[in-house]
């Protein structure tokens, strides 16, 4: 088990694959530092209408209370947010879609001295169709 695991998105409409993101996370780590897309960030790289943050926020605390495990939430700005400055953190988890952010990631603490953090990737969920779930 890791100390700190480290997660981010823009969790809008808490689906299927946002929940097995964060079940992994909250099954690897025994704490974990949810980065949370601010409203700004998230409509710039978003083509539809995203739900405010507090709103967000608040089904994420939903969710994650059930885990019984100390977490953050951290709002975010940008695609890396804290996990290319925090050396506490030791891992992050990823989905297949963000697996290469995860291996960028890895490569700038690289750069700045940090140790790389543990990506463990999780599969995408696939829908009836067999097409991932996405909220894009």
């Amino acid at each position: 088990m890791y100390s700190k695991v480290v997660v981010g998105g823009t969790f809008d409409g808490l689906h299927e694959g946002h929940r097995r993101v964060l079940e992994a996370a909250f099954a690897n780590g025994k704490s974990v530092i949810i980065g949370l897309t601010s409203d700004d960030f998230a409509r710039r790289f978003r083509t539809r209408n995203v739900a405010a943050y507090v709103k967000r926020k608040a089904a994420l605390e939903e969710y994650v209370d059930s885990f019984d495990k100390p977490y953050d939430i951290v709002q975010i700005s940008d695609s890396y947010g804290i996990a290319t400055l925090d050396d506490a953190l030791d891992c992050m988890v990823v989905s297949e879609e963000t697996l290469l952010r995860g291996q960028e990631i890895n490569t700038i603490r690289f750069k700045k001295r940090l140790k790389r953090l543990v990506l463990i990737v999780v599969p995408l969920e696939l829908d009836d169709e067999g097409v991932p779930i996405s909220s894009r």
